[in-house]
């Protein structure tokens, strides 16, 4: 399911228009992006948890020559879900 597809499916489901259904997936989009950038967690009920990964630095190697090559630490987004979907 893509964007356009879930928009859809939230103004079928909710009796709302696309345009509206469209609106509230954007404000969620944004919310949820804001909060992790802020290093918070974001947990759904029956879906499941968003959250911020540190990753430690690490030599890598390049596949072309195979020199190393260091990896700079990184945050990354991680997802945990939920133990039981519906």
């Amino acid at each position: 399911m893509n964007k356009a597809q879930l928009v859809e499916a939230i103004a079928l489901d909710a009796n709302m228009t696309k345009v509206e259904a469209r609106k509230a997936v954007d404000a969620m989009i944004r919310t949820t992006v804001q909060a992790l950038r802020q290093g918070d967690r974001l947990t759904l009920t029956g879906l499941g948890t968003f959250c911020v990964q540190q990753k430690a630095a690490r030599t890598g190697r390049n596949p072309r020559t195979g020199a190393a090559v260091k990896i700079p630490p990184r945050k990354t987004v991680k997802f945990r879900p939920a133990v039981e979907i519906e």
